[in-house]
């Protein structure tokens, strides 16, 4: 088998999911754990035009076979991660795009996440019912 050319690789992370991206010169396909991203993801276009938001910012679109590792978290999670090491890994392969990518807050990581439950309460900051009686 005929090694792959160099590839440009980025981390992204969202909420518990981490995602690892590759990106080859070729013809833009996704690969998502092995699967397409419709088979991997699900029907939701949401979630497809998140992924390729990076891409289209960038104009590079069908420029890279993108082959990406992720695990942990939820459907969200891992699409905030994916588009994450995205747009990490064109930065790597194109200083130039950082600019464009920087402005849409694309390689910021978004650290939102569940906030942990405290003793004493039924949830994060939901307290037990009072009863006078």
């Amino acid at each position: 088998m005929a090694e792959k050319a160099r590839y440009h690789y980025g981390t992204g992370r969202r909420k518990t999911a981490v995602a690892r991206v590759r990106m080859y010169p070729g013809k833009g396909a996704i690969t998502v754990n092995g699967k397409t991203v419709p088979e991997y993801f699900g029907g939701r276009q949401s979630h497809h035009v998140a992924l390729e938001t990076p891409l289209r910012l960038t104009n590079t679109v069908g420029r890279y076979d993108i082959i990406v590792k992720v695990v942990g978290g939820g459907v969200s999670g891992q699409v905030g991660a994916v588009r994450h090491g995205i747009a990490r890994a064109l930065v790597r392969s194109d200083e130039e795009l950082r600019p464009i990518l920087k402005r849409a807050k694309m390689l910021t990581r978004d650290s939102r996440a569940k906030e942990r439950k405290k003793v004493g309460l039924k949830r994060a900051r939901k307290a037990p019912q009072y009863t006078k009686r």
